[in-house]
């Protein structure tokens, strides 16, 4: 094996996903040195993320993406709630802090689209860089990573890594971040199919209830979406969340298959053969249940410190909205003039998140842990969908979209709920803060 000398960067960002591109793109756009590795070639299959909210577009749009249908991007109106026979359509809603639509697009070109923004921006991409652990300065701080290249290994060296590596989360563990057990967790499993009549559905569709034909009396676990691409193809999938007694005990791909087996004959969605690619299965790390999110040089954005919504299953929002704030921290630390001065600024990373998410992950915890039991979710489905007023508040508690300060009395009953409820980051403050005194 073979050890290839690199230029250094003022910052290395692991993982090409949507937090890693947005890392890579608001730190080049602040006039650092960026290098983006990446371990696979570009465009690549990845799991769903497939359906975006509002909050998701916004991040898109700072990012200078051009979501229009020209772009080959889906626009949908909003929600689709489905439970048994009723269903209910909950636009999104009007709001000063977010655009008024969805998109969908697939991740295969989806997440090409975000590094060729990050080159743009001036970031370095390299793919086919597996990397495999970090490196340490003499200090016990990280200063770069080691990877697998083509022909041999590699180090890649700067002041800063940015780990934007998934679930798998290789570089906190190595750094001994590991996963809180008792945070919300997700498994999801998703299929495209061909379908003419749905392809072009101007809303997402959420199942809240999940029935098979075998036990049409039964409320299945976890919830079901379809998602129309306009390509004439839809996303279809089910996620199944650890509250549930089914977490771990559910064959994913069969119940996914007994649920289609009941959608109405003309979605097409009935016929394997309509099938477009097989069952994909991810994890969705929910609720910032990998903390601290930073630690000796190490900063985590994304799926690598849980950011996954518990309300709702959505992570690229929360990928991209803390990538930039990773970006603006990294960008103040780095300059300036001292190594103690560098890690104060450093360590408002936690804190920053905190305020932004901590209270709305602890309520979504406790939703988590309510809706895992059938009768509470039962008594959800069939009595909440009579009342569309109270939907569209649900809607806006579970997607996160309010305007702050101010909106409307639902914003202002959600944004007050936020205040009286303790933040999870505050445990994330005092591990960064732990980690540090370790170092």
């Amino acid at each position: 094996m073979t050890t290839h000398a690199t230029p250094d960067a003022d910052a290395i960002v692991v993982g090409a996903g949507p937090g890693g591109s947005a890392a890579a793109y608001h730190l080049a756009r602040r006039g650092l040195d960026v290098l983006l590795l990446e371990k696979s070639d570009l465009p690549r299959e990845k799991v769903c993320g497939d359906g975006l909210t509002p909050r998701a577009v916004a991040g898109l749009l700072k990012m200078g993406v051009d979501t229009s249908e020209e772009a080959g991007w889906k626009r949908n109106r909003g929600l689709r709630v489905v439970a048994d026979d009723v269903a209910l359509e909950l636009d999104w809603p009007v709001l000063d802090s977010f655009p008024g639509y969805g998109l969908t697009r697939t991740r295969f070109d989806f997440d090409r689209l975000l590094a060729d923004r990050a080159v743009a921006a001036g970031a370095e991409l390299r793919t086919g860089v597996q990397v495999t652990a970090p490196a340490f300065d003499l200090a016990g701080r990280v200063a770069g990573v080691t990877a697998r290249v083509e022909g041999g290994t590699a180090t890649y060296r700067a002041p800063l890594v940015v780990a934007a590596d998934g679930v798998s989360g290789r570089l906190a563990l190595a750094l001994g971040i590991k996963r809180n057990p008792k945070r919300p967790m997700g498994v999801a499993v998703r299929q495209y199919y061909k379908s003419e009549a749905k392809h072009d559905d101007d809303y997402l569709e959420s199942w809240l209830a999940l029935r098979t034909a075998d036990e049409p009396d039964v409320l299945q676990p976890g919830y079901g979406w379809i998602f129309g691409l306009g390509d004439g193809r839809v996303n279809v999938g089910l996620g199944v969340l650890n509250s549930s007694a089914g977490y771990g005990k559910t064959n994913y791909r069969t119940l996914l298959r007994d649920w289609l087996a009941n959608t109405p004959e003309e979605w097409g969605l009935r016929d394997e053969d309509a099938a477009d690619g097989p069952v994909r299965g991810a994890a969705l790390p929910m609720g910032f249940n990998r903390v601290p999110h930073y630690s000796r040089g190490l900063m985590l954005v994304g799926d690598s410190g849980g950011m996954v919504n518990p309300f709702n299953g959505e992570g690229i929002a929360y990928a991209l909205e803390s990538a930039e704030i990773a970006a603006e921290v990294a960008a103040n630390a780095l300059r300036q003039p001292t190594t103690p001065r560098r890690e104060a600024e450093l360590k408002r990373y936690p804190d920053l998140l905190s305020r932004r998410l901590g209270s709305y992950y602890r309520m979504g915890e406790v939703f988590v842990h309510l809706i895992g039991n059938p009768q509470i979710m039962r008594l959800c489905t069939e009595k909440g969908l009579q009342h569309p007023a109270l939907m569209r508040f649900v809607l806006k508690l579970l997607a996160n979209l309010t305007d702050e300060p101010g909106g409307d009395l639902a914003d202002r009953l959600i944004n007050g709920m936020r205040i009286v409820t303790p933040r999870l980051g505050r445990t994330n403050v005092r591990l960064a803060s732990f980690a540090e005194r370790r170092a």
